[in-house]
């Protein structure tokens, strides 16, 4: 059958697959951020600002000579250059901070519900240092603040999309099957929300949102905001298929059968379209992720304390903080690239699979 094919030819794209892998996981991050985090993400150390990443090392040294299997990272001991007064850090070996699984740490409530004490990975004592990613500005574990941004930035691009779908399919069904006047006015619409800079756009409806907003209403206008603009190419996608799919025989056999306009629509045009869709709003996604991370980046989108990808990317703007620590851009714009990129591979074995001219 045509579903059984489709599974088939997606199945052949590896790339595909292994990107829908990579999302799946990224959501997964972000629905247990509490659990994987190794620490809080406002929990601030000053004393270890900027501090480079460990490196994990799976064997130490025994005092008899040998070596036994400790997974661990090796403490800093910071130094200060008496000519310039900077700090640095410099790997203590004598300094040995073991690493264990499902450890107790930083009370938290799992999905806000749940109170929990424990952590997937974290310092077998506590106390002790652990930043596998390095520390920000303030001393904030990075590996755990982008453990929680994977949460807010990867729901607005499903919230964001999510709007857009219904947008998109809603209009676009409504333009193609009646045509005429609907057609015409819903057609003058999306050519004016086109015309319009995006960006600009973007920038000028963030920064009227009031500062006394809290962070999630700021967080639920800003995937609205996002969305808004973002329906237009799905509205027309649907609207040809539904042109060309309208005057097809199963279609007119179903409205002499006596199928009304929305049987027709839902039950007979739709459904052939599903695939085509699931491919299209696949390839959308990235589009949100990249725009809330833009306004972000450029500090009226999300803020402080809500953490996101953009919101970590704002360290970026400083040059200082790249060339000391290069990490905080690093990790963040690393997550954004992999993100965008799975999404696109997996949009288009989405939407290789559904072409039915593809052998």
């Amino acid at each position: 059958s045509a579903p059984i094919a489709r599974r088939r030819r997606f199945a052949r794209n590896k790339v595909a697959v292994a990107s829908g892998v990579v999302i799946l996981l990224f959501y997964l991050i972000g629905a247990f951020a509490e659990f994987l985090a190794p620490a809080l993400p406002d929990a601030a150390r000053p004393q270890f600002t900027n501090a480079p990443p460990q490196k994990i090392r799976f064997f130490a040294a025994d005092p008899d000579g040998g070596s036994r299997f400790l997974p661990h990272v090796t403490g800093y001991s910071m130094q200060v250059d008496q000519a310039s007064l900077r700090r640095s850090y410099v790997t203590d070996e004598a300094k040995v901070v073991p690493i264990g699984f499902f450890v107790k740490g930083p009370a938290y409530r799992l999905w806000g519900l749940i109170p929990m004490d424990r952590h997937l990975i974290g310092p077998v004592r506590p106390g002790d240092t652990l930043y596998l990613l390095g520390t920000d500005k303030l001393g904030r574990d990075l590996l755990s603040r982008l453990i929680y941004g994977t949460r807010i930035s990867m729901s607005i691009g499903l919230i964001g999309v999510c709007i857009s779908l219904l947008l998109g399919v809603t209009l676009g069904s409504l333009s193609g099957f009646y045509g005429g006047a609907v057609d015409m006015v819903i057609q003058r619409i999306i050519e004016v929300i086109s015309s319009m800079p995006t960006i600009p756009l973007w920038l000028g409806l963030a920064a009227a949102i009031p500062l006394t907003w809290s962070p999630l209403q700021v967080y639920f206008v800003i995937t609205l905001i996002v969305s808004l603009f973002g329906w237009t190419g799905l509205a027309r996608e649907v609207r040809g298929r539904f042109y060309a799919l309208r005057g097809e025989d199963f279609v007119t056999a179903a409205r002499l059968d006596g199928s009304g306009e929305r049987r027709l629509i839902f039950r007979h045009i739709l459904p052939s379209l599903t695939s085509h869709i699931l491919a299209v709003v696949t390839l959308a996604v990235p589009t949100m992720i990249v725009a809330e991370t833009a306004l972000s980046f450029l500090g009226i989108g999300l803020k402080p304390p809500v953490v996101s990808w953009g919101v970590l990317l704002q360290e970026a703007q400083n040059v200082r903080t790249i060339a000391g620590a290069p990490w905080l851009l690093v990790w963040p714009a690393g997550a954004v690239v992999l993100a965008v990129l799975a999404f696109n591979f997996l949009g288009d074995g989405l939407r290789d699979a559904a072409d039915p001219y593809d052998s």
